[in-house]
């Protein structure tokens, strides 16, 4: 059913620009390049750890996870990588990227957003109504995997008819490169549903509202931190990695909505 979510206090964040040559630059500075659905929440991190470590400076680059892998393997410069999938972090450290091993810090699941009010959409089974206009992240970008999972998921149940998922599919009207830029699509009246995270649209908001994917059909996002080999600073790198696994850093992803390391 339509639902507002619980509410949390987070402002808009933009992505910062990242420095031209070498990682974070200046010592104690570091570049994070963080998945689009983390943007906001990453701001709140970035300034708890600059609290936590006075002479510290946190700088954001906030893209689609496919989008920050492809930036890495040309050389953009980076200091730590948190995609919403473990498996851009895992191909970035095969083909040598990264150093040590990611670490699972926040997990997230799906819900359908829809434009506020009365509107096509009242439960997920809605999605396979003909005719409806369906948006979702692009099949390399980690919301997009777990949107299609959700729907290979409630075909295979049987819950929703034979044939939900091909349904579904056909009300796809255009792919997005990010979360963020499938949501915008039903912000701006050019979808009646978009498959997004549960922290991308905030309590009280006036235009989105959420539709609950079923428990039985939904998936668990799972983000990773992990440093690069060639960060300029990989003392602070480390210490950012291990901060968004503390106590504190756990606390702000919380509020947020995020779930924490090792829920399910």
């Amino acid at each position: 059913m339509r639902r507002r979510l619980a509410p949390w206090l987070l402002a808009p964040v933009a992505a910062a620009a990242v420095a031209c040559s070498g990682g974070g630059g200046q010592e104690g500075d570091i570049t994070v390049f963080a998945a689009s659905s983390l943007g906001d929440v990453m701001r709140d991190l970035g300034a708890g750890f600059e609290r936590a470590h006075p002479g510290t400076h946190v700088r954001l680059n906030v893209a689609s996870s496919a989008t920050l892998v492809t930036q890495i393997r040309e050389g953009a410069p980076a200091d730590v990588f948190t995609p919403a999938s473990p498996d851009e972090a895992a191909a970035l450290s095969k083909e040598g990227f990264l150093s040590g091993t990611p670490q699972t810090f926040a997990t997230n699941h799906l819900a359908v957003a829809v434009p506020a009010g009365k509107g096509p959409v009242e439960a997920f089974a809605d999605l396979a109504k003909p005719g409806l206009r369906l948006v979702l992240a692009a099949r390399d970008v980690p919301a997009g995997r777990y949107a299609r999972e959700a729907l290979r998921r409630a075909e295979a149940a049987g819950t929703f008819g034979p044939g939900f998922e091909a349904a579904v599919l056909s009300n796809v009207r255009s792919e997005e490169p990010s979360v963020r830029a499938a949501l915008a699509k039903v912000r701006l009246g050019e979808a009646d549903a978009a498959i997004v995270y549960v922290t991308d649209v905030p309590a009280g908001d006036q235009e989105v509202w959420l539709v609950d994917v079923p428990a039985a059909v939904n998936v668990r996002a799972e983000y990773v931190a992990a440093v690069l080999r060639k960060t300029a600073n990989p003392g602070t790198s480390a210490d950012f990695a291990a901060y968004l696994v503390s106590k504190e850093g756990q606390a702000i992803l919380e509020r947020a909505g995020f779930g924490r390391a090792g829920t399910p």
